[in-house]
This record gives C-alpha cells, sequence and structure tokens, in this order.
C-alpha cells in the first residue's frame, strides 16, 4: 500500500535536516547502515542500546524518510543520520571497508522470479555489500517472507558469506534477546508470521 502524502513535509523536514548526512562523507568509518528504516522504530531503539555506534539510515521515499527522522530528533539521539538514496548507489556515498554492519530489515520480496534481481539480497546488491563492509562486516536480515529468506541463504552461500544465528522463527528463539522490533515486524508476529532472521558475516 503506497502511503499517504505527508501534510508540510517539505517544511518538516526542513526542521529535521540536522538529520540529515551532507556534502562528501565518504571519509566516514566504522558505519552501521540499516537499508530501508520505514519509520525508524527499530532505528531508535539500536541506536539507543548502542549510543559508541555511528548510524546511517538509508531511505529513498521522501514521506517515510520524514517520519523516521521525526522520530529520531524527537528521541534527541546524536548518533543517527539520515540519506535519502536508493541501495544501488551507495557506493557513490561510502567509501570501501567502511561499513561494519548492514541490516536489511523486511525487504520488499519482490516474489515473482522475473524480478529478483530487485532484491536487496540479489548478486548485484551483495557485490556492493561486500565492496562496503570491512573485514568482519556482516549483514543482518529478517523477513517474514521465507522465498525471500531462502532465496537470500543461497545468494549469501554463492558470494562466500558465512552464516550464523540462522532461525525460521525469531520470537520463539535464543535469538530473540535483544532483537528490537520494527513496526511492520509487530504488525505480521501479531498475526501469526513466523519471522526468519540470520547473520552473514564477510569472509
Amino acid at each position: 500500500m503506497r502511503m499517504r502524502k505527508k501534510k508540510n513535509a517539505d517544511i518538516r523536514l526542513e526542521k529535521c535536516s540536522d538529520c540529515f548526512l551532507s556534502g562528501d562523507i565518504s571519509s566516514l568509518k566504522n558505519i552501521n547502515l540499516e537499508i530501508g528504516c520505514g519509520k525508524g522504530g527499530f532505528i531508535v531503539q539500536l541506536a539507543a542500546s548502542q549510543p559508541d555506534k555511528f548510524f546511517v539510515c538509508i531511505e529513498k521515499m521522501s514521506d517515510v524518510i520524514l517520519l523516521a527522522a521525526e522520530k529520531i530528533k524527537n528521541s534527541n539521539l546524536k548518533n543517527v543520520k539520515f540519506l535519502r538514496a536508493d541501495a544501488s548507489v551507495l557506493s557513490e556515498y561510502f567509501s570501501p571497508g567502511s561499513v561494519d554492519r548492514i541490516y536489511l530489515n523486511f525487504s520488499d520480496p519482490w516474489p515473482r522470479p522475473k524480478h529478483a534481481k530487485r532484491r536487496l539480497t540479489s548478486e548485484s546488491y551483495l557485490d556492493i555489500y561486500k565492496n562496503l563492509l570491512s573485514e568482519n562486516g556482516a549483514i543482518f536480515l529478517k523477513t517474514d517472507n521465507r522465498i525471500l529468506f531462502d532465496y537470500s541463504l543461497e545468494t549469501f552461500r554463492n558470494a562466500g558469506f558465512r552464516l550464523e544465528k540462522l532461525t525460521y522463527d525469531l520470537h520463539n528463539s535464543e535469538y530473540e534477546s535483544g532483537n528490537f522490533h520494527t513496526e511492520y515486524e509487530n504488525n505480521f508476529s501479531g498475526k501469526g508470521f513466523a519471522i526468519n532472521r540470520v547473520e552473514a558475516y564477510k569472509n
């Protein structure tokens, strides 16, 4: 479902301008990326729990990033910044080896086989991530879509990633402790959907 246009969006974005990255950011290091931040519920919890870490949220939809930026500003978190961009051009912004963690939470599954290349865990995207990730960098994936999850496990392995803490039912697993829920996650788990989760480490 397409999100309804936000009232006074331009004015509200301007009030959150200090939450956005600007200028040449290629010198940034030890970055933790969330690609597709949604309304910001996940990143607020994660950033608050790790004040010594620096987080960058990537989102291409203005109305979505507005809600997340307002949430961060109202939470007074200083270790989170936003970048309005598509994941396909991340290499234009960040330097090789500058990213420690990439979080992919409930990405669009693009269920039709002919659209597989658009999935954020497709071979072309993994090539981008591998270049950006530091030596011990990792991708943290959560999704309720089993087809996307199985597809991702295969592409991770084919790309040489080492898989850890894999579960097909996160909320009933040992890995639920310390798991920060997204708004989408709460909605779908409440309807009985199991949540799949894995950590993929660059070798």
